[in-house]
């Protein structure tokens, strides 16, 4: 009975991955229930049960008499399984693959990791020495599912200091700045909205965002900031829902946004020069 269950995964999983790594796609006719047993190895009745699942999930549909197809539904997306897009000069999931797989002997400069050697060791020890000493509680439970409060408070207190009033329960804690920019992401776009970035821009935006399925448009970045002029002629154009940057060390050219160039970009996003033009844009700034 394992065994079959096992193989009937086999099965599932295959036309999933299909599907996630959008080798199919809306539409498309799913492999026929001999080719895929044959392919497999394993019976037909093992892949009309498996379709059979596939089908009660939503993932794909019967049509008497044509057989198999995937579902006309949003799928989900899985950025580790895409293969280099071969129409673009430089692909960005195939940049940050070879970034994160290439051993640490080797020099990452666009990458935004500062090196091992400028860290706080020392401190980043001593905390983990003192957590290992801690309840048996916070070593095996989980935390608040916006993070530690401590920690929280203290971001707080920053946060208060610069003339931001952000309450503790205000701050949300993430994994890492992917995590962030991801979550911004999920609340404010849907597939098919505009995004602005600079150009050039850190390649991991553009994977991010690929994921996300939206346009993505981009105006020059000059040693000031981006071209204003023609970020204002993109914003009319195209009336991006966000603007994705780094304001400070910009990544790759290295430039810091001025005074002015945010303040400016700041007044277009809450007022845009096109009355017509209701929808409230958000300008997200990166730190380096």
């Amino acid at each position: 009975m394992k065994m079959k269950a096992g193989r009937r995964a086999l099965v599932m999983d295959d036309i999933e991955r299909r599907i996630t790594s959008r080798a199919l796609v809306a539409g498309d006719k799913v492999p026929s229930i001999r080719s895929c047993a044959a392919r497999l190895g394993v019976s037909p009745s093992t892949v009309v049960e498996a379709y059979d699942l596939l089908v009660a999930d939503g993932v794909i549909e019967a049509r008497r008499g044509a057989g198999f197809f995937v579902a006309d539904k949003p799928q989900p997306f899985a950025v580790a399984e895409t293969g280099p897009q071969l129409e673009r000069e430089v692909d960005p999931l195939w940049v940050a693959r070879q970034s994160i797989d290439t051993g640490e002997e080797k020099q990452k400069p666009g990458c935004g990791w500062l090196p091992a050697d400028w860290m706080p060791v020392s401190s980043l020890r001593k905390a983990m020495r003192s957590m290992s000493s801690a309840r048996i509680d916070l070593l095996t439970n989980y935390g608040g599912a916006k993070g530690e409060t401590g920690l929280r408070r203290f971001l707080s207190r920053r946060l208060h200091d610069q003339g931001l009033a952000a309450d503790p329960d205000q701050v949300l804690l993430t994994g890492s700045g992917s995590q962030a920019l991801d979550l911004v992401c999920r609340m404010l776009l849907k597939p098919g909205d505009t995004v602005l970035v600079d150009d050039p821009c850190y390649f991991n935006f553009q994977a991010l965002l690929r994921a996300h399925q939206v346009a993505i448009k981009s105006v020059p970045y000059t040693a000031l900031g981006p071209d204003l002029a023609k970020f204002e002629a993109t914003l009319l154009e195209h009336r991006p829902r966000l603007y994705l940057t780094n304001s400070a060390l910009h990544n790759p050219t290295g430039a810091t946004m001025s005074a002015p160039t945010a303040h400016r970009l700041l007044t277009l996003a809450e007022n845009p020069t096109d009355r017509g033009d209701r929808g409230r844009r958000y300008l997200l700034r990166v730190r380096a």
